[in-house]
């Protein structure tokens, strides 16, 4: 699967310090490694810089922007600097999300603080609307372009905490609204839901409670397909098979990366 000359904005392109890759990261170096030119945005400029400098590393080419979702005008930035310097945007990766940050924290629906809420609205579903708002109209002009959304597994299953299911539902109904709406300008749109994955936002952020060999074994055992998680690099596959033009047909795709556990 190749992405000779495409121009991808992956969103969320850096990482959560861990043992291992996270997803933003691992689909930046997977999408360079197929060809792609990208742009690697991120709400800490290292960390994407660091992203960044391992796809040039490898012998590709990318920039690393700073972008915090919540902003409008940095969002308008990101991709006025993406076309700016390398000529448009072809693919579109929304990789944020988070169920804690900035002193917030999701909870259960009694329990759960409006702040709380607005925030992870904000972050997990707001900020993908703003990313579309002003990368579909390069797409549209350019009369094509690919939209892949990262929503979560927690949207289809049992869920606890509320602001991180509703909003990852939304992300979904969001994804096929635009697959809707834009098949006549070329655009696909499709999303994946991870499930159980290695990742250091998975994993690094539950240590504490108890040790990361626990933690692992304890995820690992609830998947279906071989007893083990899956990495970063998993969703990084099926994103560049959605980027590439062997999905040329699918839009509106809700594709689970979970080793089974949205069939049982």
């Amino acid at each position: 699967m190749q992405l000779n000359q495409h121009i991808a904005l992956v969103v969320g392109g850096g990482q959560t310090p861990g043992a291992t890759v996270g997803n933003g990261r691992a689909v930046a170096l997977t999408y360079a490694k197929a060809g792609a030119k990208v742009a690697v945005a991120d709400r800490k400029l290292e960390s994407a810089e660091e992203t960044a400098q391992q796809v040039t590393a490898a012998g590709g080419e990318a920039i690393a922007l700073a972008l915090d979702v919540r902003n409008e005008g940095e969002v308008k930035q990101a991709v006025t600097a993406t076309c700016t310097a390398f000529g448009g945007i072809d693919i579109l990766h929304n990789n944020v999300g988070v169920a804690v940050g900035a002193g917030h924290r999701d909870a259960r629906i009694e329990h759960i603080e409006a702040e709380d809420f607005s925030f992870l609205v904000d972050v997990n579903l707001r900020g993908m609307v703003l990313t579309c708002k002003h990368v579909l109209p390069v797409m549209r002009a350019a009369g094509r372009g690919v939209v892949i959304n990262i929503s979560s597994l927690a949207a289809l299953k049992p869920y606890p905490l509320v602001g991180y299911k509703t909003t990852k539902a939304g992300v979904i109904a969001f994804t096929q609204q635009v697959a809707a709406n834009y098949a006549r300008y070329g655009i696909r749109a499709n999303v994946i839901l991870p499930g159980l994955m290695e990742t250091p936002m998975a994993v690094e952020g539950q240590v504490g409670r108890k040790t990361r060999k626990e933690i692992v074994a304890e995820r690992d055992a609830q998947v279906p397909l071989g007893k083990k998680m899956g990495s970063a690099w998993d969703v990084a596959n099926a994103a560049l098979f959605l980027a590439s033009d062997l999905a040329q047909y699918i839009t509106g795709a809700v594709l689970p990366v979970d080793g089974g556990l949205s069939v049982t």
